[in-house]
């Protein structure tokens, strides 16, 4: 699936020096930056596999009925969200990417910066996505207290966000 299929917002996609991304690449690339933008549509998230997975500090959502509503609540819960940096750092399996984003909450204001290590996971196969891995400052959590709350996470926030039933109802939104 090209770009242009799925309207990646972000086709401007920075490597470091000495990594190159092919077409697929930089399209997975720029589809997980728009998603991390909260920028959310239903073409983006049809470049992932039905199993996969979207694991964070605060979740551990497995599965398109918990991953999706974790990218579509982003809008929810942010009334600004700003890249401040990216680039790919190695584009094998994993694609590995540093990425630094401003969010302020909703309603408060509070304003919070995370600076963050991600991972994409591709099937080789079918080249989608199978894993996505946001480590804030480098790290992912791993106590059975705190996987606890991430798959409470995962659980409750599909329960309070909808996503949209299809292209209309996402365009609807504001969604490409």
């Amino acid at each position: 699936m090209a770009s242009s299929d799925v309207n990646v917002e972000n086709t401007n996609v920075k490597t470091a020096p000495g990594v190159s991304l092919d077409e697929h690449q930089k399209t997975i690339v720029g589809s997980v930056l728009d998603l991390f933008a909260g920028r959310p549509s239903l073409k983006k998230l049809q470049l992932w596999d039905d199993n996969g997975v979207f694991q964070d500090p605060i979740t551990k959502a497995e599965g398109r009925k918990q991953y999706e509503p974790q990218w579509y609540g982003l809008q929810t819960a942010f009334s600004e969200i700003e890249r401040l940096h990216h680039e790919v750092t190695d584009a094998g399996n994993p694609i590995k990417m540093d990425l630094k984003t401003r969010y302020v909450v909703k309603g408060i204001g509070k304003e919070q910066t995370i600076s963050s290590k991600i991972q994409i996971y591709l099937d080789k196969t079918t080249g989608k996505i199978t894993e996505v891995q946001d480590k804030w400052d480098g790290n992912l959590p791993d106590s059975t207290f705190t996987n606890i709350f991430r798959q409470l996470n995962s659980v409750t926030v599909p329960a309070f966000v909808s996503v949209p039933k299809n292209d209309e109802e996402d365009a609807k939104r504001g969604n490409q």
